[in-house]
């Protein structure tokens, strides 16, 4: 009964992060081949999947060790020969969204204007101290870029809270960082100590108390972020795919820019999409009316 499905294009990891045990774990960055990934996007298509996430490890890695092909050339193989007409990227990393990319998604009449990007910390000492492969002005850059762009655009972050070392100055450089950044949700982590890692062997580790204090306090910036970007599209009407059923009467979705949004409707009109009219904010949803 699902809609949407994940189909995952790449594996593996060549970053050294500091704090990440995923290259032991995952193996080197390596591919699927378009041809392949195609053959199971027919495979989706069959099973009446509407829309696709595309995923991996370093999914903006993709195709750098084969050199045959790259993550540009296999969206555009896949906004040319698919059928299905919703696609979004998964979490990719600032350094390789490459400008290019931004481009073909604004153009694009299937892949959603929908970003999720790690930051991770939002003061250069911790990046540097995380082994990360960008500052916080190549990814202010980048989001004001994809805003220029885009400016009803869905744009994400991750962020890990109690790195080693990361003082109470660094932790407001990180939060005034992100609450001047014009991005929509927050994912937020807490450092926790994984065994061979660098990041575990550095001195001045941070009390779980204070990472607690922290995640909380981004956890708020995160809803006011999230409430704001929905009372922005207010009154706005947007293509919803509808999901599940709620007990209520009610069905549910996400808009094209990853809005949450609630409608009266039966289940005959699950796996379908739908210009709906956003009324009003309730919790975590946008009430909507289909037009």
């Amino acid at each position: 009964d699902r809609v949407r499905s994940f189909l995952k294009i790449q594996d593996g990891c060549d970053y050294p992060c500091t704090y990440c045990t995923i290259p032991k774990a995952r193996g080197q960055s390596r591919s699927d081949s378009i041809s392949n990934i195609l053959k199971n996007i027919k495979i989706l298509e069959k099973n009446n999947i509407s829309e696709v996430v595309l995923t991996g490890v370093n999914i903006g890695d993709y195709g750098r060790v084969s050199s045959q092909a790259s993550l540009l050339d296999l969206i555009n193989e896949i906004e040319e020969k698919s059928k299905i007409t919703r696609y979004r990227i998964s979490s990719i990393e600032p350094n390789l969204l490459s400008n290019q990319i931004i481009e073909f998604i604004k153009n694009s009449n299937k892949f959603l204007p929908h970003f999720h990007i790690p930051l991770q910390s939002g003061n250069d000492k911790i990046l540097k101290l995380m082994k990360r492969k960008y500052n916080t002005r190549m990814y202010k850059e980048k989001i004001e870029l994809i805003r220029s762009a885009m400016p009803n655009a869905c744009i994400g972050l991750d962020i890990i809270v109690g790195f080693p070392n990361e003082s109470e100055e660094d932790f407001l450089k990180t939060f005034e960082f992100i609450d001047n950044l014009d991005i929509n949700y927050l994912h937020v982590f807490s450092y926790s100590n994984r065994s061979d890692t660098v990041s575990s062997k550095m001195k001045n580790q941070i009390l779980a108390d204070k990472k607690i204090t922290r995640s909380r306090s981004l956890h708020k910036l995160s809803d006011i972020k999230r409430f704001n970007f929905y009372k922005s599209n207010i009154g706005k009407i947007k293509k919803v795919l509808l999901e599940s059923e709620l007990e209520d009467g009610y069905l549910v979705g996400f808009s094209d820019n990853y809005i949450r949004v609630k409608v009266k409707g039966d289940k005959n009109l699950l796996n379908k999409i739908f210009n709906v009219k956003l009324l009003f904010i309730e919790d975590d949803k946008v009430i909507g009316e289909i037009n």
